[in-house]
């Protein structure tokens, strides 16, 4: 049923109202009445969509990962050669991290839901396919002796940690990072996962 006021959904308003509040109040402090306020939807509406506020996030946080994984790995593959893979899959980090900054704020910020949670399975999954894909990438460059053999925990925190601080603090307005220190990070994941010769 499409709102008269604006042509949009009421799932969808409640969606982008929940980015707004989420990403401006995080999850804990956002009640249930800002979320309705926020999105212009009745009480009826919401429930027709959603069952509380951790079922919006559930999905929102989903929708979310689901998005910005699909562009980690179209970037990926792009590249060939495991430096060049390493450092651009940050350089888009950052890029992705700047265009969506309230869906990043989300990722960076908020607990991912856990599986018996309202979205958790559906993020379980998807992260599954993700690093099968992102290991079905670096395989080959690990047998070639270029990339180390790291657990997926490991590769995530060597390959994007320092990028995630810096998005910290340019979220808290501490920083806004150059052009310079966002190439200075690519090359520092590129050392940190790269294999060295024994």
């Amino acid at each position: 049923m499409k709102s008269v006021k604006n042509g949009r959904d009421g799932r969808t308003r409640i969606i982008e109202g929940a980015l707004r509040r989420f990403s401006q109040d995080g999850v804990s402090a956002t009640t249930l009445a800002s979320l309705r306020e926020e999105s212009g939807v009745s009480v009826g509406s919401f429930y027709h969509h959603f069952a509380s506020k951790e079922h919006v996030f559930g999905v929102l946080y989903a929708e979310i990962l689901t998005a910005y994984q699909a562009a980690f790995l179209a970037e990926l593959v792009r590249h060939e050669e495991a430096r060049d893979g390493i450092e651009a899959v940050v350089a888009l980090h950052m890029r992705w991290a700047g265009e969506h900054p309230e869906r990043a704020r989300l990722l960076i910020s908020e607990r991912p839901p856990r599986k018996q949670e309202p979205g958790g399975a559906e993020v379980a999954e998807e992260r599954r396919a993700f690093f099968r894909k992102v290991s079905d990438w670096w395989r080959p460059h690990m047998k070639n002796g270029l990339l180390q053999p790291v657990h997926a925990t490991m590769c995530y925190v060597l390959w994007l940690g320092p990028a995630q601080e810096m998005c910290r603090l340019w979220f808290a307005g501490a920083h806004t990072p150059t052009e310079e220190e966002i190439k200075g990070l690519g090359e520092a994941a590129w050392q940190s996962l790269r294999q060295r010769p024994e």
